[in-house]
């Protein structure tokens, strides 16, 4: 081994290991991955405390820097793109629409849907309760539409309510474009925010009284909103949207109006009207851009610019994480490819790199570029766990087996591997070298398959079970009751009993192995409290046979010796007074 000999913090003398180029990653592993994911001076001091080699500290720190996972948890989310804004040229060509929720009045309203005029920044809001697509088509139809005309084009959020079938079947009805933001990022739609939190604003002003009908004042509180100037176009939106001031009561308490010009004619209104609504609107958007300008420099002082091009790698912000997420990453793991930008604005198509998932759609600031030498984190292998089988339900479990049929001879792969599956060779009790080996050629045997069903002789030792009980059935003589409790019953293996079944396959026999299982659970007979009519009583017979349930039943109470000893049943005598009388 090779040290180089270097003075320390305390001007002492200090060994440095010269390490060689093949262990110098498995070094940064355990000073670095392993060692809390610390930084690049931290990592590096911890390593020159041990270690030498040439280019050393350019080394660790394009190994931190290319850490993905300091950079998920790590990086702080920055602006990366400069402000824009949504154009609109007039009245109703452009309609914001957004949900505000709050907490519920008396009335059990919760919810408000506000609408804004992107020019006139003219404002309507309508308390629903609740935010369903089929709620929003019928306010904007029937409370909106048919008072304010069609706008060419509605832009809102990625909600469920506005983004349905109903709401885009009925905007495309009326031939209303649809516009909508990227996700998680709500200065898409800045109008209708704005005006949410100035809505907000009066109506914590009411009184405490007030407060409890809260939806009674809406429609009073906006309309004040309407009626006064606004800063960013200098007119109030009541003006932009009419062409003349609202009348308050105040105006008509004092005889005076904002709007002070008389007028003679129509033809003179309507001239009037023309002339002061171009003047408006001109200044209007010349003050508009005057405040935009002055929000743009302010805002894009902080903003630190990248630009992206179709090619480089960027992973998306960690957003949307429900309940405390102090520990959670503030970027996600999957990288994704750059497609391309949507013209004039810095929105970019992006899909996962290495999958072929659908193209999404997302803003400059929700994106993090990385270079093409970062390097994901190593999975660690999980420990192998102790039981590899499927895990059974108990009444899987209770129930054991059929009997192989005699004409099932020939095994398929699929019954082999879900035996392996489900664990059968516990059961069996050997290996697969164990097993005998089967001979399809000598399991073709010369059996008639139309003979008739097997029946064991003796009964008393073969459990039986009928799926559902035949009150009509009537025991009639030996013969008869024999053939028609082997139609509806099904011989199963006992548990707890060695039962051993051999068919005869072209002279040579397949012994069928005893299944070992815990014993099921003891089922009694269901008590029957039915009867035909008060006052008559029937003696009409049940048989009522459960899975290893055996109801000895005394030779009295076969009549006439009809029923042999080995169908062994319940007889129940139904009486008027809700009482079963077993015999």
């Amino acid at each position: 081994m090779v040290y180089r000999r270097a003075p320390n913090k305390q001007n002492q003398e200090k060994w440095q290991l010269l390490l060689p180029e093949k262990h110098r990653e498995s070094v940064l592993v355990s000073l670095h991955d392993e060692h809390g994911h610390l930084g690049y001076e931290k990592t590096l001091g911890l390593v020159r405390d041990r270690f030498y080699w040439p280019c050393m500290k350019q080394d660790v720190e394009d190994y931190c820097r290319s850490c993905l996972r300091c950079i998920q948890r790590k990086t702080l989310p920055t602006r990366n793109a400069p402000m824009g804004h949504i154009e609109s040229q007039g009245p109703m060509d452009l309609v914001c629409i957004d949900f505000l929720s709050l907490e519920p009045d008396k009335g059990g309203i919760s919810n408000i849907l506000v609408i804004t005029d992107h020019f006139t920044r003219y404002a309507q809001a309508f308390p629903t309760k609740d935010q369903r697509a089929i709620t929003v088509a019928k306010v904007l139809f029937e409370k909106f539409f048919v008072h304010y005309g069609l706008p060419h084009r509605i832009h809102s959020d990625q909600g469920r309510d506005f983004e349905s079938k109903l709401v885009h079947e009925l905007l495309l009805l009326l031939g209303v474009q649809k516009s909508r933001t990227t996700p998680y990022h709500p200065q898409g739609d800045p109008q209708p925010e704005r005006f949410n939190r100035t809505l907000l604003d009066m109506l914590g002003t009411l009184t405490s009284e007030q407060k409890t009908h809260w939806s009674h004042h809406v429609a009073t509180l906006v309309h004040a909103y309407n009626s006064t100037k606004h800063d960013a176009t200098g007119y109030s939106p009541y003006f932009l949207m009419f062409g003349r001031e609202a009348r308050l009561p105040v105006d008509m308490a004092f005889g005076v109006t904002a709007d002070d010009t008389p007028v003679k004619s129509h033809q003179s209104y309507v001239e009037r009207l023309k002339r002061n609504l171009q003047q408006a609107f001109e200044k209007a958007q010349v003050a508009s851009g005057n405040r935009n300008q002055q929000n743009k420099a302010r805002y894009d002082q902080k903003v630190k610019f990248h630009d992206l091009q179709p090619g480089d790698r960027v992973i998306l912000r960690n957003l949307g994480i429900p309940g405390k997420h102090k520990l959670a990453d503030r970027w996600g793991s999957q990288p994704y490819i750059i497609c391309s930008q949507l013209p004039n604005i810095p929105v970019y198509q992006i899909r996962p790199e290495g999958k072929n998932h659908p193209i999404k759609t997302w803003h400059r600031n929700h994106l993090l570029p990385i270079g093409p030498t970062v390097r994901e984190p190593r999975s660690v292998d999980d420990k192998p766990s102790k039981n590899t089988r499927p895990r059974r339900s108990k009444r899987i479990q209770s129930q054991t087996p059929t009997v192989p049929r005699a004409d099932c001879h020939i095994y398929s792969s699929e019954d082999e591997s879900e035996e392996e599956e489900w664990g059968l060779n516990y059961f069996f009790g050997e290996t697969d070298s164990e097993r005998p080996a089967f001979n399809s050629e000598e399991a073709t045997t010369e059996l008639n398959v139309n003979a008739p069903e097997f029946i064991p002789e003796n009964l008393d030792d073969v459990p039986f079970q009928v799926s559902e009980v035949a009150p009509d059935t009537s025991i009639t003589n030996g013969n008869e009751s024999v053939h028609e409790l082997s139609d509806n019953l099904s011989p199963t293996l006992e548990t707890d009993t060695d039962v051993g079944s051999r068919v005869d396959c072209d002279e040579e026999h397949i012994e069928s192995r005893v299944f070992n299982t815990r014993e099921p659970r003891v089922i009694r007979p269901p008590q029957r409290l039915t009867y035909d009519s008060l006052g008559n009583s029937t003696e009409k017979t049940v048989i009522a046979a459960h899975r290893s349930a055996h109801a000895h039943v005394p030779s009295s109470a076969h009549s006439s010796g009809d029923t042999p000893p080995q169908c062994r049943s319940v007889v129940y005598f139904q009486c008027p007074y809700f009482v079963d009388i077993q015999i």
